[in-house]
């Protein structure tokens, strides 16, 4: 009989992020993030209030893996995206 392989799954980032909407030129914050699978060894980025750009350049970096699947603006000073890395 034949085994049967296990198909890794990809790993996902969910991540919320909010700008002051009083300065629109202001830094975008981590609102709130949710990581299924594995984020190392970037999950120490991924804090509430954490800057969004830190997390995307660590997650987006290459060694990494991380690529941006999906990215909306909810208003002009909130949004969020998914990131993918495939195993």
């Amino acid at each position: 009989m034949a085994r049967a392989k296990a198909v890794l799954q990809p790993d996902l980032v969910l991540i919320s992020w909010t700008r002051n909407p009083l300065n629109p030129g202001s830094a975008r914050r981590i609102i709130a993030a949710r990581v299924i699978g594995g984020a190392q060894p970037c999950r120490i980025t991924l804090v509430p209030n954490g800057l969004l750009i830190n997390a995307l350049n660590c997650l987006l970096d290459h060694d990494i893996g991380f690529k941006i699947v999906f990215q909306k603006k909810t208003s002009s000073f909130s949004g969020y995206l998914v990131l993918q890395r495939n195993r």
